[in-house]
């Protein structure tokens, strides 16, 4: 029996001092468990904090679904996971609670019903069950009311701090605009120098990748919010956007690269789409993919008669470099 649990400590030893092996296993770990064995000790803080083992643990597919008008859809529909939650009943909002956007596995969430000044917004983790409740933006109800767009922005590595980026328009009907940013850092709203001057409301679903928050671009706005930077700059567009009749069917970010997808197709029907990329210096897209989707129309013949019944809902990437999934 002595020698039985002296060689089980003496395994654990060799396992605890080596960090290669350990982090092989820690790797496998749900990320509940990875949360909690970060207090075990200062080394096993730093070897779970320390960039080799965040990109590594990132590039894990965590999700094995996406939630549609928060209805849970798995991907593989053989092996149907649990959903990581069933309703949004984490804090007793009397209007409801709605997703706006997830963000590397955080949701920011928002009062369902009532005006835009009277909203409430959470953050939400799913595998935690934690939220957190986002302080108002200041200046009262006249202000909140102004809010155009609101945010999430996160990142184990690039942002660990979850930022919330808020752009408000600062005179009813005035084309200005004006950005603030929430830390859960420091707890605060910070109001930006920046400001933009538009006539097209172009904010609706952001989608943070690379240090900033994306709008999908079409022909008149083309524009991403550097965080760091507290800037807005341009995006160039793919020479198949040049024209104002272009469709955008997707816009969203998978496994650290940022997609596009354009209706290409000369008759107008979105049968043949681009899957765009975009290169991580911001510096042009290249096409990562072509679909011909004209086998839709014989699994629905209802599509002849409206060739557009039919979103792209999602640009997935596999683990293997070529492997996609367009949902």
């Amino acid at each position: 029996m002595e020698d039985s649990d002296q060689q089980s400590t003496h395994s654990g030893a060799v396992i605890g001092s080596n960090d290669d092996l350990l982090t092989e296993i820690l790797l496998r770990l749900p990320v509940t468990s990875i949360l909690r064995f970060k207090s075990v000790s200062t080394h096993w803080r730093l070897l779970l904090s320390h960039t080799h083992f965040t990109h590594r643990y990132d590039k894990i597919s965590k999700s094995p679904g996406i939630f549609a008008g928060n209805v849970y859809v798995p991907f593989d529909v053989q092996n149907r996971g649990t959903p990581p939650f069933r309703s949004l009943d984490f804090f007793p909002d009397p209007r409801g609670i709605r997703i706006v956007q997830s963000c590397n596995g955080l949701l920011l969430c928002c009062s369902e019903q009532g005006s835009i000044g009277a909203r409430k917004y959470y953050v939400f983790n799913p595998t935690t069950k934690q939220f957190a409740i986002i302080p108002s933006v200041p200046g009262g109800y006249k202000v909140r009311n102004t809010t155009c767009f609101m945010g999430l922005a996160f990142h184990q590595t690039d942002c660990p701090h979850y930022k919330l980026v808020c752009i408000r328009r600062l005179q009813p009907g005035m084309p200005l605009f004006q950005f603030q940013i929430y830390s859960s850092d420091t707890g605060e709203w910070k109001i930006c120098a920046v400001t933009l001057d538009t006539h097209w409301s172009f904010f609706k679903k952001g989608v943070y990748w690379n240090g900033a928050i994306h709008w999908a671009p079409w022909y008149h706005n083309h524009f991403y919010f550097n965080i760091e930077a507290e800037q807005v700059q341009t995006l160039p567009l793919p020479v198949d956007m040049t024209s104002f009749n272009t469709m955008t069917m997707y816009f969203g970010e998978s496994r650290g690269h940022l997609h596009l997808t354009v209706g290409v197709d000369p008759k107008g029907t979105s049968l043949h789409q681009n899957v765009y990329e975009m290169l991580s210096d911001h510096s042009g897209w290249f096409v990562k993919y072509q679909l011909q989707l004209h086998e839709l129309w014989g699994a629905f013949p209802e599509m002849a008669r409206s060739p557009y019944d039919f979103n792209v809902v999602d640009v997935v990437r596999g683990e293997k470099k070529k492997i996609c999934s367009l949902c």
